[in-house]
């Protein structure tokens, strides 16, 4: 079965085009070496996909006839993703947590004058002075 085909029966993307796509992009690797759409995969072999800025790694167990349910997915794979490439994407979610949203354009009067009352706080805290000298 063709890993693009294996990808979107096994549910790691919406669509076969999409999957197609992410092989011709590179991001799809078959024993650590990016794989063609038309790429033939079978039983034992090891992918590693990169979907949402996280690394899958799987593992192929069977190929499937077609595009299973959801529940029947460990059937033809097993999931070895390390938990820390999980736990990344948790710590990027919270860095790029702010109280505005993306794209709603430069900080506003409050906002500089907040930036400013910060800076002028740490300019005038005998603490952070203790510490240069």
């Amino acid at each position: 079965m063709r890993v693009d085909k294996f990808l979107w029966c096994v549910r790691y993307f919406k669509t076969r085009s999409i999957a197609t796509n992410a092989c011709k992009q590179g991001k799809v690797k078959m024993d650590g070496v990016s794989v063609k759409p038309s790429k033939e995969v079978f039983p034992a072999d090891k992918l590693k996909i990169r979907k949402n800025q996280i690394d899958y790694q799987i593992e192929v167990l069977d190929l499937p006839p077609s595009r299973v349910g959801a529940k029947l997915v460990n059937l033809y794979l097993i999931d070895v993703t390390p938990k820390e490439a999980f736990e990344k994407l948790e710590l990027l979610k919270y860095s790029k947590d702010y109280y505005r949203k993306k794209g709603t354009g430069r900080p506003t009067k409050k906002d500089r004058r907040d930036i400013d009352e910060w800076f002028e706080d740490t300019d005038t805290n005998p603490d952070a002075n203790d510490k240069e000298a």
